[in-house]
């Protein structure tokens, strides 16, 4: 016997989807299912707090065309 702890989603109908680890074979397999009486509270996560960089405006003359990137030989 295995104990799998997992979330499953049960819908209007009363259908309960669950995902299994791959290595439970195919077929039938007595289960026990305990149910929380309330579903799990979902919170909304804040967005990412990302580092910002700030390294000025780009000089004027910049020129991103490939030619001037790379040399003669393409790298």
């Amino acid at each position: 016997m295995r104990t799998i702890e997992k979330t499953a989603t049960i819908t209007a109908d009363g259908t309960l989807t669950v995902q299994v680890p791959h290595d439970i074979p195919p077929g039938e397999h007595q289960v026990v299912v305990v149910i929380d009486e309330q579903p799990i509270a979902r919170t909304k996560r804040p967005p990412l707090e990302m580092p910002v960089i700030h390294v000025g405006s780009w000089p004027e003359n910049l020129s991103l065309r490939r030619e001037d990137l790379y040399g003669d030989d393409g790298r």
